[in-house]
């Protein structure tokens, strides 16, 4: 299907060109302003360094959708919690509770209760990882003891050997 844009329009289209912002946006208008204009694919493309087909695709999406359609470019944001601020404190607030009574409490734990939580399937833990540092939290983690450690009487004496020794 051909999709025909006007000299009428390509004049209002370089107009906008004027107080676009968005360098990617002001390359779809081109685009769009040069088809009006009665250019080809081909040489549009060369003008603008897109693929012929982009430059088809891009003239459809005109015809569709208008300039909106051209000068969004289809990404949705990068604000994916799930919780709020004060969401988050409630929530771990319960195992802030546990931790002051001496449980030990696991990311696989929390990872667990966020899911059901928020009614969503999480992949990793990095989503909880994040939740954790946002609100504060380190991990802490005891001192474990080497399984090989001698005694505290072996050592004592071991010391009181050495220090003969180099009398």
């Amino acid at each position: 299907m051909v999709y025909r844009i006007t000299a009428e329009e390509a004049k209002g289209i370089r107009e906008e060109m004027k107080v676009c912002k968005s360098a990617n946006g002001y390359r779809r208008l081109q685009v769009v302003a040069l088809r009006g204009e009665g250019k080809g694919n081909t040489e549009i493309g060369e003008v603008t360094g897109f693929h012929p087909d982009y430059v088809s695709e891009l003239c459809k999406r005109y015809c569709m959708e208008g300039k909106e359609g051209l000068l969004s470019d289809g990404r949705k944001g990068g604000n994916n919690r799930n919780m709020t601020k004060e969401e988050a404190e409630a929530f771990l607030g319960e195992f802030e509770e546990q931790a002051k009574k001496g449980q030990v409490i696991t990311v696989e734990a929390i990872a667990k209760a966020y899911d059901e939580a928020v009614r969503k399937q999480h992949k990793s833990l990095s989503t909880v990882y994040y939740l954790l540092h946002s609100q504060g939290w380190r991990m802490i983690t005891p001192k474990k003891q080497h399984p090989g450690k001698a005694s505290e009487e072996v050592i004592e004496t071991s010391k009181k050997l050495t220090l003969s020794w180099r009398t």
